[in-house]
């Protein structure tokens, strides 16, 4: 004999399922969302740091940050990133210059799993067709690159030797750089790069992690130079030192 239900008792019933109901479907909204704010990109970034952390804090060689950072790079999710740092807000209101490269500050979301500091500056340069992020190395600094949007023609060369008013460079790299395309320099290897752009507009993400060489006696940040030297019996270049104004004039 089946059980007869008051209507007072299905009514209670009849509520009960309905907040059940509406329950998982908010729990569900919830899952979403905490998916959507641990993207893949959060594990990416943490590596990253870790890394940086590692070669600033001499755990690893700056040649082996420069193969293990490389490695990661060659594995990141780029459309998460992308999503993760709002890329297309970031470059929607971006001024790019005539000359040289449009800097952009980004702010990573503050996520679980993200420290509140990272040990890497971080950026994204925006360029026009033609304009370049223009030849230069770096003193006691690691830095990374990588191609968010468009093609770039990149260079890069071996800092052999510190002259007064020169520096003695190799060419290492010479080729295409597209979308997902990484570099790095260090104090020892591949330490002078130049980015030309060949699309018409086109994005770079970089990091730069400074002070990696403790008693360093020079002066932490970029070293501008003319790449275009006197080329010498060995293969090697002279090329000479020249300011920031002048290599954009020149290279801009």
């Amino acid at each position: 004999m089946f059980e007869q239900l008051t209507r007072r008792e299905f009514t209670a019933q009849s509520l009960a399922s309905l907040l059940t109901a509406s329950l998982l479907e908010t729990l569900g909204r919830y899952d979403a969302f905490a998916d959507e704010i641990r993207p893949l990109a959060v594990k990416w970034l943490a590596d990253v740091d870790t890394l940086g952390r590692d070669v600033k804090g001499q755990k690893i060689s700056q040649i082996e940050w420069q193969k293990k950072i490389e490695e990661l790079y060659a594995r990141v999710d780029l459309p998460d990133l992308l999503k993760f740092v709002d890329f297309e807000k970031l470059i929607g209101s971006a001024q790019l210059v005539d000359n040289g490269a449009r800097s952009l500050r980004i702010k990573f979301p503050q996520v679980e799993g993200l420290p509140k500091e990272f040990v890497f500056g971080h950026q994204v340069f925006a360029l026009k067709k033609g304009r370049s992020v223009v030849p230069h190395g770096h003193n006691n600094m690691a830095t990374a690159f990588l191609i968010l949007k468009g093609d770039f023609h990149g260079r890069h060369y071996d800092r052999l030797q510190d002259e007064k008013e020169h520096l003695i460079i190799k060419p290492t790299i010479d080729k295409k750089f597209g979308v997902g395309g990484c570099s790095t320099i260090s104090d020892d290897k591949d330490n002078i790069h130049w980015f030309e752009a060949l699309s018409e507009t086109a994005f770079i993400f970089n990091i730069h992690v400074d002070n990696i060489r403790p008693g360093s006696k020079l002066p932490t940040g970029r070293v501008y130079l003319d790449p275009n030297g006197e080329k010498l019996k060995d293969g090697t270049i002279r090329a000479k030192l020249i300011g920031y104004t002048e290599a954009h004039e020149m290279y801009g």
